[in-house]
């Protein structure tokens, strides 16, 4: 079975229709991944304050301005009220390594359809969305609004970047420049935007993470709420050697070895690499959703989040 290598504007409109079934704000199902002992508890919409006035019986201690109280001489609370918008802010690689894929799509499309689906979702609760696409050398940037028209050029940002990955061109068989945008320059860019109260999720296979990347992404996870998506495939986890047989990653090619211990060599290592990550994420209560591109991604993400309208 071949992989689905590109997506198009059509493809991502249809998305709309699977965006139910889950839902990204604070309130999960038991059986969500948001709703885990290491899970974040998403802020959801931020409050503003409304009034100051005096307590009424009933009220919730909690609000209680004591500063008001002691110059007033009588007990005052501070009042706010949830706002109707929160941001949402997807961050989607489009970068030459997503561009595999061995069953039903390649890791640029499925990351392309999430985008989509958690757009739409978003978009449908009343939510800001943004986002930031990226590849080798270009991030593109929607500002986070609650419209369908930001919602749509937001897809059409995705289907170009996405359609270029299939466009050959002599700088993606060279070597990547000083100047090549990386994880760590969109999650720079990512913490320009998400001052405060968004809700940040990276869409990546993760590929050039290192110690800057936990850096970050702990500078982002102190003011709002990250959801991290690693997208794989399955491939990529069981591959097998054999005589002359070449992989190449970013410009470098070897000849992989075909000793019988090869496959549970690079499956371990695959599996150190993850555990790694999974590692760091929980202990900074980032939920990490593994995606693979073998599935339908509306299915995953519904038995992932619970199963909510």
């Amino acid at each position: 079975m071949s992989a689905r290598v590109t997506v198009t504007f059509q493809d991502l409109l249809q998305c709309k229709a699977d965006a139910r079934g889950f839902s990204l704000q604070p309130r999960q199902p038991v059986g969500s991944l948001l709703a885990g002992r290491h899970a974040s508890r998403l802020r959801g919409r931020g409050l503003s304050f409304e009034e100051l006035r005096q307590y009424r019986q009933g009220d919730d201690i909690r609000q209680m301005d004591w500063k008001a109280t002691a110059r007033l001489r009588s007990p005052h609370i501070r009042v706010y009220s949830e706002e109707r918008e929160r941001p949402v802010l997807l961050l989607i690689d489009q970068r030459t390594p997503m561009f595999f894929g061995s069953q039903r799509a390649m890791k640029s499309v499925a990351a392309a359809e999430l985008a989509a689906i958690g757009a739409w979702r978003s978009l449908a609760s009343g939510d800001r969305v943004g986002g930031l696409i990226f590849n080798d050398t270009e991030i593109a940037e929607v500002r986070p609004h609650r419209s369908q028209t930001r919602v749509l050029n937001l897809l059409h940002q995705i289907v170009r970047l996405n359609q270029e990955l299939a466009v050959p061109t002599a700088s993606s068989a060279s070597p990547p420049s000083s100047s090549a945008v990386t994880l760590n320059h969109v999650l720079e860019n990512a913490s320009r935007i998400a001052r405060h109260d968004h809700l940040v999720i990276l869409i990546s296979d993760l590929d050039g993470a290192d110690e800057e990347t936990t850096r970050l992404v702990t500078r982002i996870a102190a003011h709002n709420d990250i959801l991290v998506t690693a997208v794989y495939d399955p491939l990529g986890i069981r591959l097998t050697g054999a005589p002359g047989m070449l992989a190449s990653h970013r410009g470098r090619t070897w000849e992989l070895p075909d000793r019988a211990s090869f496959p549970d060599d690079f499956q371990e290592a695959f599996g150190k690499v993850l555990k790694h990550w999974r590692s760091v994420f929980r202990s900074l209560q980032i939920p990490l959703m593994p995606l693979s591109t073998a599935r339908p991604v509306a299915e995953q993400v519904r038995a992932l989040f619970g199963n909510t309208a």
